[in-house]
């Protein structure tokens, strides 16, 4: 009995950390250009009494094994990049990517980071920036005098001057891709960075290299659905109720066993 609470209650911190996730899911239902994670679980070790294939007593060998699981453990959490609805916003430095590809932000530190949310704004010098400041790379900076801003879809930016009839083009926007995009380690502020597992970045114009288009005045938002992740949420906590009457039982049974007389 004892090994059964033990294996139930792996199961309900493996539910636990199941609700964690679908939580934070949750409440980035909002958050532009945020990726929904999946948490993947694997059983662990197992007590063998029997091996397959064994010599059994009269000489033939055993079809199956006996064994006895020891529970379950949280093995991976993957972030899903599948594309969110595009929302219009109108504002000339909102930029969502249609189809693959990260921008990429300069860290404090003077490290590169990545990130699929495009709303970007001005600071006082008329640098494009994220919402905490982070430059854009390339750099890029918008002229004292400009009237408007046009990003075209293959990432060129133009801006209209005073006294100006035609537009002047300022810059260029790229973006990277990986190999494994899931492998990127999600550090907070929309921000991922580059790990061994996602490999070195491929570093592109928006629509080549298998990079997605640029759409001004868009942003991209969360590929979090809530009907998803609130099944999800009933589905484990179902299981961690099922878990915990499995401890239930074991202790029942186990007071069963030490009530026994002659």
């Amino acid at each position: 009995m004892i090994k059964a609470m033990r294996t139930a209650a792996t199961g309900m911190a493996a539910q636990q950390m199941n609700v964690d996730t679908i939580a934070n899911n949750l409440a980035n239902v909002n958050t532009s250009g945020f990726k929904k994670v999946k948490i993947e679980f694997q059983d662990v070790l197992y007590q063998n009494f029997r091996r397959a294939g064994s010599a059994s007593a009269l000489g033939a060998t055993t079809p199956t094994e006996l064994a006895i699981g020891y529970g379950s453990r949280p093995a991976a959490t993957v972030r899903q990049f599948t594309p969110g609805d595009l929302q219009q916003t109108g504002a000339p430095l909102d930029l969502a990517i249609e189809g693959d590809g990260f921008y990429q932000i300069q860290r404090p530190d003077g490290g590169l980071a990545y990130t699929r949310d495009g709303s970007f704004k001005l600071d006082g010098d008329g640098r494009v920036v994220t919402t905490d400041g982070y430059f854009m790379v390339p750099e890029l900076t918008i002229p004292e005098d400009t009237i408007s801003i046009a990003v075209g879809k293959d990432g060129t930016v133009e801006v209209l001057l005073v006294g100006q009839d035609d537009p002047t083009q300022i810059g260029q926007l790229e973006l990277a891709r990986f190999m494994n995009p899931a492998g990127l380690s999600a550090i907070g502020r929309n921000l991922l960075v580059m790990t061994g597992a996602s490999g070195d970045p491929t570093v592109d114009i928006p629509g080549q290299g298998g990079n997605g288009e640029i759409s001004q005045g868009y942003l991209e938002g969360s590929n979090v659905s809530v009907v998803d992740e609130m099944v999800n949420m009933i589905v484990a906590q179902r299981a961690y109720e099922m878990n915990s009457k499995a401890i239930q039982t074991a202790d029942d049974m186990s007071a069963v066993a030490n009530n026994l007389k002659r």
